[in-house]
This record gives C-alpha cells, sequence and structure tokens, in this order.
C-alpha cells in the first residue's frame, strides 16, 4: 500500500517486472516497450496553415500572442487532436498533454499517435512523475537545461497498461477525484486572497484612521483618503525625508560576483521587504555618485519605473551590509519625526498605492523623482505611528501564518494528487470499481 492512499486496496496479483521506474504491476497488464502503443507523427507544417499550440505543464493549449516565436514558422510538426505531445528538453520537464486540435508545435517536441489505448488514461500515466523522471533518463546531452530525448530513445521505454475497460475506469476516476482536489485547492486559495485583502484593509484603515476608533475625525480633502482624525497632519513625502534621490545607470559595467549587494525593482517583494538573496553584487562606484545611492538600515526604497511601478519596501534589518540601488527605485531617508516603518506602510498603502497610480504618465509605467516627492502622506504623532506599526505587523505577523498553514495545506493536496494519479496508473493502488479477472472467475464459478 503507498502511502497516503491507505484507504485504497491493491491488486490481488502482481508480478515484477525488474524494473525500478516501475516495479511491480498488475499480474493481468499487458507489457510492451512504448512503440507498441504509439506511433510518431514527423509530417512538417507550417503555422500558416496549422495554428501554432504550446505544449505546457497544463497540457496542449494555442499559443499565446505573447509567446516568443521562432522565424522558423514553416518548419514545424502537425498535431492532430487525439494527438499526445511531449516536450523533449529536460528544463520542460512535466510539459505534455493530449490535444484537443489539430495545429502545430515546434520541432523539440515529440508528437505521438495513441494506438489501442484510452487518450484519457494516455494523459495521466504520461503526467505520473515515474513516468516524467524515466522519460527523462533516457535521455541524452551535456548540462541538465540542454537534455534532451529522443523519439528513438523514448520508443524503448517499457509500459505496462490494463486492459482498456480498465483504463477508462481508472481515468474517470482520476478525472473525479482531482476535480475535487482542485476544488479544494481553489478554494484555499480564494481564502488567502481574502486574507491578503484584510491586510491590506488593516493597514489603510490604521494609517488613515489610527487605532482609537472614537477620535474626533475631519475631512482630508482628499478623495481616496477621506476622513482622518483631527490632530493628524496631510504632509508630502519631501517634508518628511532629509533625502530622495534615484540610482544611476550603467551599473551592469560594474557586476561582481562577491561585491556590494545591489537592489533592483525584482528585489522588491510583496510584503514590503526586499530580498536580499536574489540581488546581485558590483564593485561600487567611488565618490559622490556611489555614496549618494548607497543605503541606510531604514531607508525605504520605491519601485519608479517598470511593472513594479509604486512597489514600496523598507531596507531594515540589513546587518549593515553595503547596499546600491539602480535606475529604476527611488531612495527615501525619512527625518527623525518619522518612524520609518510607518511611512513604508502609507506608502505601501491604498493611499500610496492610488496617489503613484494616477501620477504614472505615459504609455509605459513609470514615475519621476518629482511625483515621488509629492506623494501625501497622513502624518500622525510620533507616539502614534510607533504604536500603529507595532498593531499592524502583529496583525500581520497572524494573517501570514494564516497563509503559511493554507499554502502548506495546497501543497499537499498537490502533492496527493499527484501520488494518486501515479499510484493509480502503475498499479499500485485499485481505484474502485475495477475488477481483477481473478475476481470476475471467482465469480463465475460461484
Amino acid at each position: 500500500m503507498v502511502k497516503g492512499l491507505e484507504k485504497f486496496l491493491s491488486y490481488k496479483f502482481y508480478k515484477d517486472l525488474n524494473l525500478q521506474w516501475l516495479g511491480i504491476v498488475p499480474s493481468h497488464w499487458e507489457v510492451t516497450r512504448l512503440g507498441g502503443f504509439f506511433k510518431e507523427r514527423r509530417t512538417k507544417v507550417s503555422d500558416k496553415d496549422f495554428p501554432p499550440l504550446s505544449v505546457t505543464k497544463n497540457g496542449i493549449l494555442p499559443q499565446l500572442e505573447s509567446a516568443a516565436k521562432t522565424n522558423d514558422g514553416d518548419n514545424r510538426k502537425l498535431v492532430k487532436s487525439g494527438d499526445f505531445v511531449i516536450n523533449s528538453r529536460s528544463d520542460r520537464k512535466g510539459s505534455s498533454g493530449v490535444s484537443e486540435m489539430d495545429g502545430s508545435v515546434s520541432l523539440i517536441n515529440i508528437v505521438l499517435v495513441p494506438r489501442g489505448i484510452n487518450r484519457d488514461f494516455c494523459k495521466y500515466f504520461f503526467k505520473s512523475y515515474s513516468f516524467v523522471e524515466e522519460f527523462y533518463r533516457i535521455g541524452h546531452g551535456i548540462v541538465a537545461d540542454l537534455w534532451t530525448t529522443r523519439y528513438d530513445e523514448m520508443r524503448s521505454i517499457v509500459l505496462a497498461f490494463p486492459p482498456l475497460s480498465e483504463q477508462a475506469n481508472i481515468a474517470n476516476f482520476l478525472d473525479c477525484k482531482g476535480a475535487q482536489i482542485d476544488q479544494a485547492i481553489q478554494i484555499k486559495e480564494r481564502q488567502i486572497e481574502r486574507l491578503k485583502e484584510r491586510k491590506q484593509i488593516l493597514i489603510q484603515l490604521a494609517v488613515t484612521r489610527g487605532l482609537n476608533p472614537d477620535a474626533p475625525m475631519r475631512d482630508s480633502g482628499i478623495e481616496w483618503i477621506g476622513k482622518i482624525p483631527v490632530h493628524w497632519d496631510l504632509q508630502k513625502v519631501k517634508n518628511l525625508s532629509s533625502f530622495i534621490t534615484s540610482g544611476p545607470r550603467g551599473w551592469s559595467d560594474f557586476f561582481s560576483e562577491n561585491g556590494a549587494y545591489f537592489l533592483q525593482s525584482g528585489n522588491l517583494n510583496e510584503d514590503m521587504a526586499v530580498e536580499w538573496g536574489s540581488a546581485v553584487r558590483v564593485n561600487p562606484r567611488l565618490g559622490a555618485e556611489g555614496l549618494r545611492t548607497r543605503l541606510r538600515n531604514n531607508d525605504l526604497v520605491v519601485c519608479i519605473t517598470g511593472a513594479k511601478t509604486g512597489k514600496a519596501a523598507i531596507a531594515e534589518f540589513f546587518d549593515g551590509r553595503e547596499v546600491y540601488i539602480n535606475q529604476h527605485l527611488a531612495l527615501i531617508r525619512p527625518v527623525e519625526a518619522v518612524v520609518p516603518r510607518y511611512l513604508a506602510l502609507t506608502l505601501y498603502s491604498a493611499v500610496g498605492q492610488t496617489y503613484f497610480f494616477l501620477e504614472q504618465y505615459g504609455l509605459k509605467q513609470g514615475l519621476g523623482l518629482d511625483d515621488v516627492k509629492n506623494a501625501l502622506v497622513v502624518l500622525p504623532p510620533r507616539g502614534e505611528q510607533e504604536k500603529i506599526v507595532a498593531y499592524v505587523d502583529a496583525q500581520s505577523a497572524l494573517i501570514a501564518r494564516g497563509i503559511e498553514l493554507l499554502q502548506q495545506q495546497i501543497t499537499k493536496l498537490k502533492e496527493y494528487k499527484a501520488t494518486l494519479i501515479n499510484s493509480a496508473v502503475t498499479g499500485k493502488i485499485k481505484v474502485p470499481g475495477v475488477v481483477e479477472p481473478a475476481e470476475i472467475e471467482e465469480r463465475e464459478i460461484a
């Protein structure tokens, strides 16, 4: 019995194939090489006549307009509805499926025509992690990302398949159980999104209304801010900072494996923090320009160009390491009267994000330094700032823990689904409704 699948029965009779990837299989399953079940389709076509398809981990899909394309559109492989397609490259491991449409794929894919096999069972079998690993094991290459498997190598893989009626039973079972598992995953993913929304609401209320629900309020005069406590101020970032700048261009010439940390927009995560581990390293420039763009502990960074425009993070607790920024980031150094993390919370909240969204200009996303300097901050006295930061951090930690638990549950559900598929299509478990020949004989005798 497979761990985690204890509630399922095993077959009564097995045979050992002495194959590490398959092990034992039910005695009545047919054993043959892959070439006995499939014929390769090698017809060359153009994507002008047959629409381009993408071979993904989610199956065979119409190619997106944004997908990277080659200039070799007249040199592709034909795919007919019902064909099985698998990507031969190891850097696309697990990318395969049964096509629901006619089309064309790039030459790095292997197109197979199933013969005497249930297409849905085929889909699950070739997605099973046992087969995926065996498929790439028999390939060839020099480095991992260039490792490929040819059909001449693939056709020799020994397979074990049940009778057609049993294949259909297994496929139907996996369709049903897979849908149930996917639904459970979707529910948990929605719960994660609601928790993230809850955090955003929590921060927005904290930085615009404070922690005292009975505090007298006044109209801020800003539509997206609304009412604020009477004793709070509205200030611009430039009035709350001793220094604001952006990084220079051309630092790529100074990249070094063991140099200082060099932050880019991709190093800002969704939790208002800097991901130091993903930062590249540089040998910093000497002189004023290098000093100007060097971060200090509790400096803020705001992305000013690209897809993450407006995202804010605080560079805290980085143990005095030497850190610089590139031209896509703005550096903000708060004055003493401002708690750095409170300012970061405000820019991260709907207050800051709405402002940055409205200030972006042109066809390409982007902010100027003046836009950053003029960002509005709802500012309570420093003592209240500290209390708000402590409250938001405590509540955020609870929300983060809830999200972590849900993500762990999603991971376990995905692992269970993968194990269930692998165990069913290799005969390690007998799915409900499957009847072995031995059981049929017993019934006939009775």
